[in-house]
């Protein structure tokens, strides 16, 4: 597959740039700078071998795929925030229930059903289980906490593998684009983990401008505006290998802009979080990178948007046909 084929050379150059950078004699880049590159380099290969196998095996083991991450990243949610007894029923059925449910309905492809399910069905049923155990101290914010988690790390991001199910237009030579779900999710993936290291890279520059210093000092201006616009220019030179072909070739700079812009909102959206429960990470699992949830942020907000901004493009082309 052609994306796949551009995700690895762009990942073989970041390994060999960040070989040849550390080589280099001291006083350059920071080493501390070089040293997070290098990490989330080799998160990405993780990440890579883990989406190739899970395409290879099937969109059922690409769902579970992300259904046990999912269920991985609202552990650690829930784990910094921590709940009473009178909720532990009400999680029982968040995680037994309704997160497994919610990413078979996506495998099913039963749209009218996943993009309810949660928000109205488990968001009704979580306060009325916490309110019968009889627990009233801190309702309110208890009950929310649990929503917010299930909402973000579950919901958000089962419109990921989500993807896989919609239908593309037909190719230019008339042929179904049966592989046009894999590649979006592939060019989702990496379009989101390359703005996140953008952004980072463009926040280095001298004299920059922190955009909420009390939330998160490395999240400036420029590096939101210099990685969006990066992103979007590598976008719209990778569009022939995305399901945006022929003459649709600026939905994948759009789309990618997009991306970005979301998944700043869920990284600073997510700091939010963990300087009020005053950690630095949500977990350990993953070396140099804190929890799931600190590598998967980004993901959990821009694949809802993604996925709807995609699916009206459909709707936009199957009218104008």
């Amino acid at each position: 597959m052609s994306l796949i084929g551009a995700v690895l050379v762009l990942l073989g150059a970041a390994e060999v740039i960040v070989w040849a950078l550390r080589r280099r004699p001291a006083g350059g880049i920071d080493p501390a700078i070089l040293e997070t590159f290098r990490l989330r380099v080799h998160f990405w290969w993780i990440l890579l071998a883990a989406l190739a196998a899970a395409f290879l095996l099937g969109h059922v083991v690409t769902v579970v795929l992300f259904g046990l991450i999912s269920f991985w990243a609202l552990r650690e949610f829930i784990t910094l925030t921590p709940t009473r007894p009178g909720d532990h029923r009400a999680l029982f059925w968040v995680f037994f229930l309704f997160t497994p449910l919610q990413f078979v309905l996506v495998g099913t492809g039963y749209y009218e059903m996943y993009s309810i399910v949660i928000p109205v069905y488990a968001f009704l049923f979580i306060p009325a289980r916490i309110a019968l155990a009889g627990d009233y101290k801190r309702f309110l914010e208890r009950t929310a906490k649990i929503q917010v988690g299930l909402l973000i790390c579950v919901y958000c991001l089962s419109y990921a593998p989500a993807l896989l199910t919609l239908k593309l237009p037909p190719l230019a030579n008339g042929e179904p684009d049966t592989g046009g779900g894999v590649q979006l999710l592939l060019f989702f993936v990496l379009i989101a983990q390359l703005s996140d290291a953008l952004q980072y890279a463009w926040s280095q520059l001298p004299n920059k401008h922190v955009i909420v210093p009390a939330i998160n000092t490395t999240r400036t201006w420029e590096g939101l505006l210099g990685g969006t616009v990066s992103v979007t220019l590598i976008a719209a030179g990778l569009w022939w290998a995305t399901p945006f072909h022929g003459s649709n070739w600026w939905m994948a700079a759009a789309m990618a802009a997009v991306i970005s812009l979301m998944g700043f909102a869920g990284g600073i959206t997510m700091s939010a979080i963990k300087r009020d429960r005053g950690v630095r990470d949500f977990g350990t699992l993953v070396e140099g990178h804190g929890g799931v949830l600190d590598r998967v942020d980004s993901l959990c907000f821009a694949a809802p948007v993604f996925f709807h901004c995609t699916r009206w493009w459909l709707l936009w082309q199957l009218a104008k046909n």
